[in-house]
């Protein structure tokens, strides 16, 4: 008995190995790593960040489809991206939903980001992308 108890102090003492309580991405790591497999055009790995719900919904030739533009702004502006903002966004029926915005580096020196690559997931705990999209900027007032 002695032993036993022996034995499960000493398992719970010793630090597990691999990695099993590694802490999940965020949500600004989800998005990049979304992005940047649009960006190259790898849209099966991009297609597997989705919600369940999305990705049962769209098939991946529609999701390809969506993806495109993305992958061609990628193309003309190269793919290197950067954090942009982030936060909520509250609809007109009072839903809340959190995003993430990176632009293009080639746009860090303007004033604004030409575009913003959008990603919006259902709630602050949520890894799982809800969608996502090209956002123009605001046209500065003349």
């Amino acid at each position: 008995m002695c032993r036993l108890l022996l034995l499960v102090v000493l398992s719970l003492s010793v630090p597990l190995q691999g990695g099993a309580f590694q802490k999940p991405p965020s949500q600004v790591q989800v998005a990049r790593q979304f992005l940047l497999a649009v960006l190259a055009g790898n849209y099966s790995a991009a297609y597997g960040f989705l919600a369940p719900e999305i990705s049962a919904a769209v098939p991946l030739a529609r999701f390809q489809a969506a993806a495109e533009p993305l992958y061609r702004q990628g193309q003309q502006r190269q793919r290197t991206i950067d954090l942009y903002k982030l936060g909520y966004r509250i609809s007109d029926n009072a839903t809340t939903r959190s995003f993430v915005a990176f632009m293009f580096r080639s746009d860090t020196l303007a004033a604004r980001p030409q575009v913003q690559l959008d990603v919006t997931f259902r709630d602050s705990t949520a890894r799982q992308i809800l969608s996502f999209g090209l956002v123009p900027a605001p046209q500065a007032a003349k």
